[in-house]
């Protein structure tokens, strides 16, 4: 078999070739990277509302008495804490306090949690788990990814969109809430979530029922988007991409993950290793850059101090919503403040870039 017929495919594979999706293999999945244009689908979601499939990420469902006590050794914030209903955004981090993956955590019930690792990583998320649940656990962790599709609808009139299609009182949610609901005919788990930097919901249901309401949220005017303008739209949201802005080289308070680090937990795993990075401070930190010409800078490319490479970019790109090239990287901490100036190396050219403030973008909210 070749590598090609083993990329698995969700169950809206069908719709994406029949909108005349440019498919590609990303993660071991068939995926939709753009359908009419980046640019274009990446302003449809600015300005109005927009439809991903991330049917690819995982879903790993966590249940039983010590579900509670058992995730809160493995992730980084406080678990008991998490109230039902609600979702934290967290990192798993192995005994060296490096990140094995970003995530949200669901909890749906006393004694029920839903996760969502990166596609990439949900093998090796799965394989931590397993790693710290001990005989006397009293834990069932089942991988639904499969059985499951996700659909992220993402966008300012998102909101007005879903409600003519759903039982959900989408007015009274919170940012970061999560509840049960129908969807266009669909039982759901709808999310006050994504990955954009606007308002916007991510829906889970079964998979069999995925067409149907990908359908219904398009006649209401959502526009089918890619991972293109995907990844667009979160560096403008100044959103991490594990495996790009971090992985297990790289620790919480490099990436400036801090406010989602809990280390002081007792029986935490990584607790050891980030308590003593926290008191020592980090040598590194990513920061933002607007570069100050039209150039890119990509992935890989030197970050230098106009003579030596001291750091490297790990996302770069145009932003449509701002017109300009922005970009993240690592640097020396000491170069981390805003206002510093880089000089990045494209194809043999040195180029300035500016330290900014992150996010790049944010979407503007009713008072």
């Amino acid at each position: 078999m070749s590598a090609e017929q083993e990329l698995k495919q969700t169950s809206l594979f069908d719709t994406h070739v029949s909108l005349d999706a440019r498919i590609v293999p990303f993660a071991g999945w068939e995926m939709p990277v753009q359908y009419t244009g980046i640019l274009e689908e990446s302003r449809a979601v600015r300005a109005s509302a927009g439809l991903f499939d991330v049917s690819h990420m995982g879903r790993v469902d966590i249940q039983g008495p010590d579900a509670v006590s058992f995730l809160d050794r493995v992730l980084s914030v406080s678990v008991p804490a998490l109230r039902i209903g609600r979702a934290r955004y967290n990192v798993i981090c192995d005994r060296d306090g490096g990140i094995v993956d970003d995530c949200i955590v669901y909890r749906r019930s006393e004694d029920r949690y839903l996760l969502i690792p990166n596609a990439s990583n949900t093998d090796a998320v799965l394989d931590w788990l397993a790693e710290w649940v001990s005989s006397q656990d009293q834990v069932q962790i089942e991988d639904i990814t499969t059985s499951t599709a996700m659909i992220a609808h993402q966008g300012p009139q998102a909101a007005s969109m879903l409600a003519e299609l759903t039982s959900a009182d989408l007015a009274s949610m919170r940012l970061f809430s999560a509840i049960p609901a129908q969807v266009a005919g669909a039982e759901a788990l709808v999310a006050r979530t994504g990955y954009t930097g606007e308002d916007g919901f991510e829906m889970i249901v079964p998979t069999e029922d995925a067409p149907a309401v990908w359908a219904a949220l398009m006649d209401k005017g959502a526009v089918p988007c890619g991972l293109g303008s995907r990844d667009v739209l979160r560096l403008e949201a100044g959103l991490l991409l594990h495996g790009n802005d971090m992985d297990t080289t790289v620790n919480p308070y490099e990436a400036g993950l801090d406010r989602f680090v809990d280390p002081d937990r007792e029986g935490y795993v990584a607790g050891e290793a980030l308590r003593r990075i926290r008191d020592e401070g980090p040598s590194r930190k990513l920061v933002g850059f607007q570069m100050q010409s039209r150039r890119i800078a990509r992935h890989g490319y030197a970050i230098t101090d106009g003579s030596e490479q001291i750091g490297e970019v790990t996302s770069g790109g145009h932003s449509p919503t701002l017109d300009r090239s922005i970009g993240l990287g690592y640097v020396p901490t000491d170069l981390s403040p805003v206002g510093t100036r880089l000089t990045i190396d494209i194809r043999g050219r040195a180029e300035v870039a500016e330290v900014t403030d992150l996010p790049f973008y944010s979407r503007r909210r009713s008072a």
